[in-house]
């Protein structure tokens, strides 16, 4: 019995009932031409829960399970929607890229369990963070954050998010090395990654897709507070003053100087321009409309015929054939494993520092989607973690969930009892 009351057994009861479930729902509603349609499908996602749990179960000892459960839940779920839009089927890649999310997870969890070994690769990360940026600079082509190899497409930039988020993850120690500057106290460390974050800001300008600029924000902005809201450290309600109006000022700055495609997102009105730029945002309400609570049915849809219904505005796909409801509730499920670090609290600042950006990071990439889909602000283009498709965005969620479950049980060096026992028969002989 775990910590959260739940078994490893009530674990796999829950996730293999949730894909039994939504499995017989195609069985019943969906549209496809004879059942066995439906067989490649339900053997890929049974297989995938029997395979990953068997895993989890032989090689790892941990406290707890529960993310792993809610990353698989989650994925499988998604898998069943990419393979109902337009007509039951099997989204093979889609499945592929999510069995490669769980890989880099587990990756994501063995490299940060260790708050001390990864804060002193910190100059490899901004490294890392620079031939990214490079990358995007040299090989995507002519302002543009795609690097095409055939048949496959990568995003750079997707893989800078956990990168950013580990440099700004900070430790007890940075924050006793700040010094005045003004009126204010900071780190070296601490200037050295707000020019790391705004040469990020200049390259997503530069390249015209300001759509993930906001995530790379919120995590600057959790590292930021952490900084300066640190116990003990000298602090004042007038530097929360002057953060928040210069905050404001470069707000109202880069919504006057934004490009032209951002100054016509930011006053479309949709309704008025149906066939133009408010087209993907009309057919997106229409269909959450029409979907209702419990949808037209798994395949019944129609907005797959719209560019990006996978991607993009895959929240409003999902309400037309699942219904809002089912769509509520994946997104709910998502919330769940970002709240997880919050039941089981990190035992090291750095830890702490690092969920605070990861959850940054995912809330406010989901909500530009959500909210963008259905007109609450405008149309940004980004992707909702685990359930759009995108080999890229996959991957990295799967490394920024790897992240929050090393916060859950870290991992701390342990002192060496053969050396120290030499170290002991040392001192012994010299007394001697």
């Amino acid at each position: 019995m775990y910590k959260n009351g739940l078994s490893y057994a009530n674990c796999t009861a829950m996730v293999f009932l949730t894909h039994l479930v939504m499995l017989a729902a195609i069985l019943l509603r969906g549209q496809y031409d004879t059942p066995q349609d439906i067989m490649p499908l339900a053997l890929a996602v049974i297989g995938l829960d029997v395979v990953y749990i068997a895993v989890l179960r032989l090689l790892y000892h941990q406290m707890t399970y529960t993310l792993d459960f809610l990353l698989l839940l989650l994925v499988n779920i998604s898998v069943i929607f990419q393979s109902c839009f337009g007509g039951v089927g099997f989204a093979a890649k889609h499945f592929i890229t999510c069995v490669a999310a769980l890989v880099f997870c587990q990756l994501g969890f063995l490299l940060t369990r260790n708050h001390v070994w990864i804060q002193s690769k910190k100059l490899v990360l901004y490294i890392l963070l620079g031939l990214l940026i490079v990358s995007i600079l040299l090989l995507t082509g002519s302002r543009s954050m795609w690097i095409n190899l055939g048949p496959i497409s990568l995003q750079p930039s997707e893989f800078m998010k956990p990168v950013f988020v580990l440099l700004c993850a900070t430790s007890i120690r940075e924050q006793h090395e700040k010094k005045k500057i003004l009126f204010f106290y900071v780190s070296l460390e601490m200037l050295i990654l707000t020019a790391a974050f705004v040469v990020i800001v200049g390259l997503q300008w530069w390249c015209r897709d300001l759509g993930s600029l906001p995530t790379f924000a919120a995590a600057y902005g959790c590292a930021l507070v952490c900084r300066l809201c640190y116990p003990k450290a000298k602090f004042s309600k007038k530097t929360v003053i002057v953060i928040g109006v210069i905050g404001a000022i470069l707000v109202l700055l880069a919504v006057r100087f934004a490009p032209g495609y951002v100054q016509d997102r930011l006053s479309v009105d949709i309704w008025n321009q149906r066939e133009g730029n408010g087209y993907q945002q009309c057919q997106a309400l229409i269909a959450i409309a029409e979907g209702g609570l419990f949808g037209k049915g798994p395949g019944c849809g129609v907005l797959y015929k719209v560019f990006a219904s996978d991607t993009d505005i895959v929240f409003s796909t999902i309400c037309e054939e699942w219904g809002f409801l089912v769509a509520l509730l994946s997104i709910l499920l998502i919330l769940a494993m970002l709240l997880l670090p919050m039941i089981n609290k990190p035992r090291s600042y750095f830890h702490t520092t690092m969920i605070l950006g990861v959850v940054a990071v995912v809330i406010v990439q989901m909500g530009l989607n959500i909210f963008g889909s259905c007109n609450l602000i405008p149309f940004t283009g980004v992707t909702i973690p685990f359930i759009s498709q995108g080999g890229s965005s996959m991957v990295t969620s799967g490394f920024l969930m790897g992240m929050l479950k090393a916060g859950q049980s870290p991992v701390f060096r342990k002192p060496n009892p053969v050396g120290k026992r030499k170290v002991l028969q040392r001192k012994a002989v010299r007394h001697a």
